[in-house]
């Protein structure tokens, strides 16, 4: 399941749009939304900025769910941990299975940080599906951010792709030698994938090294600067 994230960014209604006001309207939104920890507010954000993706900046629904399917599964299974097995106050479901309980404090606790963190999902995507990440970074230099933050979040997001792009190229090689045809099968290929992906990320990063030393890579990266308008 390939996701080009940077090419949906650069091919979007909302891509030519000033991204000064996208990265204001996101920091601010995401503030308000973590403070306020109302659900009605939450659930109202995510339809708001789902229909600003899908219907104003056309971004295709498959993309959008891509986007929203990995932070979802850990959101799923933080809120699950959050639920058995933090909290206290009164009992309110029993599982019956090493003592493990649900109580009012905890229910309230993981559905309300649920729902917090998926009205701030279409918040995020708003700015990172459209808005390319060289504008992003930009406009945080313009904002006086430090340098090394800008590097750091530059090199994580080339490697997070970089890391993807492994994960996409090593899984049509197992689907080609009949893997993921069974389900014991596929259990093998995935603990095969996560076994090797570890050690195929540590020579990509120590390429992607090689790569900018070999371009005079002085401790500091190059920011683009859009030019000016005429």
């Amino acid at each position: 399941m390939k996701f080009d994230m940077d090419y949906i960014a650069h091919h979007n209604e909302l891509s030519e749009a000033n991204p000064y006001y996208k990265l204001f309207i996101t920091i601010i939104l995401l503030i308000v939304t973590l403070a306020l920890d109302n659900l009605y507010f939450d659930i109202f954000m995510f339809i708001l900025f789902s229909i600003i993706i899908l219907g104003v900046a056309k971004i295709n629904i498959r993309s959008y769910i891509k986007f929203l399917t990995i932070p979802m599964a850990f959101l799923i299974i933080t809120c699950l941990f959050l639920i058995f097995f933090f909290g206290s106050g009164k009992v309110i479901y029993q599982t019956g299975f090493f003592g493990i309980v649900v109580t009012d404090d905890s229910w309230h606790y993981g559905l309300y940080t649920f729902f917090r963190v998926l009205g701030c999902f279409p918040i995020l995507g708003f700015l990172a599906l459209t808005t390319p990440i060289a504008k992003i970074f930009h406009c945080l230099e313009t904002l006086k951010v430090p340098k090394i933050v800008i590097e750091i979040g530059l090199l994580m997001y080339n490697t997070i792709f970089i890391f993807l792009n492994e994960i996409d190229v090593m899984q049509k090689a197992q689907k080609t030698r009949l893997g993921y045809n069974s389900y014991w099968n596929s259990l093998q290929c995935l603990g095969s994938l996560v076994s090797n992906i570890f050690l195929r990320s540590l020579e990509k990063s120590e390429t992607l090294q090689n790569s900018l030393d070999s371009r005079g890579y002085d401790g500091e990266l190059p920011v683009y600067i859009p030019p000016k308008e005429e």
